[in-house]
């Protein structure tokens, strides 16, 4: 298969996927290596396809599916005991996570995109960073950070809020 025909099959998967796939998945499935995937993931978002790489692997964001049409940036501040129950208060409200963001004072913006949907999610990611070396982003901006929230309607997300005020976590 060629690459043109390799970068197509690639979006079709990740239209039907409800989950992010590995890359090393998808090398699977398309036969090459998980650079040549790299290199391809590169190309599609260079004509525009957004396709986000989380630590669970590529997902398609804005799937045609009529869901998660609304977005807000929250700004959150607090510390690491704090953080399970932020993330909690946003997918019980309904929302999306879709990325961390701080600003560094010498780096500028850092986004990560986070993809974390269900509680399910939160637990994973927490057993990650818990059971990692690395440290939260939010630790190098003195705990402050900002998460763009998504969801099917301007309500959920202000539920989301709602939550986060009074876990004593949002910042307004």
């Amino acid at each position: 298969m060629d690459g043109d025909k390799r970068r197509e099959a690639i979006l079709e998967l990740l239209k039907t996927e409800e989950e992010p796939i590995s890359g090393t998945a998808l090398a699977r499935r398309m036969g090459v290596s998980r650079q040549i995937i790299v290199q391809d993931i590169a190309l599609l978002r260079a004509t525009n396809k957004n396709i986000l790489s989380t630590n669970k692997g590529y997902i398609l964001y804005g799937r045609e599916n009529g869901t998660g049409t609304h977005k807000r940036v929250v700004m959150v501040k607090h510390d690491n005991r704090k953080m399970a129950e932020e993330l909690y208060c946003i997918v019980d409200a309904g929302a999306k996570v879709l990325d961390v963001i701080v600003e560094h004072e010498v780096y500028g913006q850092i986004a990560v995109d986070l993809c974390i949907n269900s509680r399910k999610d939160v637990d994973e990611f927490m057993e990650r960073i818990l059971s990692d070396t690395a440290k939260p982003l939010k630790e190098l901006t003195g705990n402050i950070h900002y998460h763009t929230i998504e969801a099917s309607d301007k309500g959920i997300l202000d539920e989301a809020e709602k939550r986060l005020r009074k876990a004593g976590v949002l910042v307004d």
